[in-house]
């Protein structure tokens, strides 16, 4: 698949903020006034932004008002009505600890609830996608999920509960990613079933079916070398776990050295989600023998 910007950015920094309102809304940390309004603001700065910047990935944004009417058949349209109840749900609770020093507790557990269902959401849109067997494993909603706790406790200074969870995390990714590399073979999918001509034998492309690449090329079929993939999975399987869970666990917390230990994680985070996208291999591909 097309490993465009505007859905990486999404599907990261939306995962991040929800995950830190789930924290939040348990008490973790325990915060009111300025320290709450600044722990809220990078959680909304994170939701709304990953948010907002899906609407890039739309031909026409102004569309994205459609998302919400199709709740009832559409995960995606699901995403945008559990993100925006939630989000409204949060910034009545975090008005009383902001303003009034007031925790109304049962709401802020119903807004970790239900920000931990958007993120559940958000995996969805991916994962029932039968025509991208890397997607449609088992593991993918929890790896999502996974993501959003791991990158919301290290957010919320969570220390020993973010290092247990990042290295969860790291070891789901690397599951994931050995997984996904059978996922396809798996799915019993092959040129030949994508043309229908088996029952005639081998077949190969001959020649391109179009003379210039069309939407179907440009956004469900994407080749990525396997020496760069490597690559970028070591890369991400080391910063996006192994070096922040080490710094939280083996050296004294400090505020720079919690900042090098999320940067760590956006790095890996970045670099892990780009693979998520350049690697999931769409069946349409076999068509273009394009694999």
């Amino acid at each position: 698949m097309h490993p465009a910007p505007s859905v990486i950015i999404f599907t990261s920094l939306s995962g991040l903020g929800f995950g830190l309102i789930f924290f939040l809304g348990f008490a973790m940390p325990e915060v009111t006034g300025w320290s709450a309004f600044w722990y809220y603001f990078v959680a909304f700065a994170l939701s709304v932004g990953g948010l907002l910047a899906s609407v890039g990935h739309l031909k026409n944004p102004k569309n994205a008002i459609h998302a919400f009417s199709q709740w009832q058949t559409s995960w995606l349209s699901r995403e945008g009505v559990m993100s925006v109840l939630t989000l409204v749900l949060v910034a009545a609770y975090a008005i009383g600890l902001i303003f009034f020093s007031t925790r109304i507790g049962w709401l802020g557990w119903l807004g970790a609830v239900m920000a931990l269902i958007t993120v559940f959401t958000t995996s969805k849109i991916y994962n029932q996608l039968k025509t991208v067997p890397r997607w449609a494993m088992p593991i993918t909603p929890g790896l999502f999920l996974t993501y959003a706790l791991s990158g919301g406790a290290l957010l919320a200074g969570q220390v020993e509960t973010a290092a247990i969870l990042l290295i969860v995390l790291t070891l789901m990714q690397i599951a994931a990613w050995q997984m996904g590399d059978k996922a396809f073979g798996a799915a019993g999918s092959t040129i030949e079933s994508a043309t229908g001509l088996g029952n005639l034998g081998k077949v190969r492309l001959l020649e391109s079916p179009h003379s210039s690449p069309n939407y179907l090329m440009k956004e469900m079929v994407h080749v990525v070398g396997r020496k760069h993939s490597q690559k970028l999975r070591w890369i991400a399987g080391i910063t996006l776990g192994l070096v922040p869970a080490a710094l939280l666990l083996l050296l004294p917390l400090t505020y720079p050295l919690a900042l090098v230990a999320v940067v760590s994680h956006l790095v890996g985070l970045f670099a892990a989600r780009w693979l998520f996208f350049a690697e999931a291999e769409h069946v349409v591909g076999l068509y273009y023998d394009k694999r």
